[in-house]
């Protein structure tokens, strides 16, 4: 028994470190998607706006 009174405080500080290191990397793995879809978004806008925007001739009257 007192081998358990004597790791029992090592146990429960490892497993917090792992779950405030793991919710540090699921943050940053996130934030990480939320970047590369923002930057995509930029991207094709960029994109878009470099196209010419000329007349449409589907629209008009012929």
């Amino acid at each position: 028994m007192e081998y358990i009174a004597v790791l029992l405080p090592s146990v429960v500080v490892g497993l917090i470190f792992w779950f405030a290191m793991k919710s540090i990397f699921n943050a940053d793995k996130s934030e990480r998607q939320a970047e590369a879809r923002a930057q995509a978004e930029a991207e094709a806008n960029a994109q878009g706006a470099d196209t010419p925007r000329g007349r449409d001739d589907s629209s008009g009257p012929n």
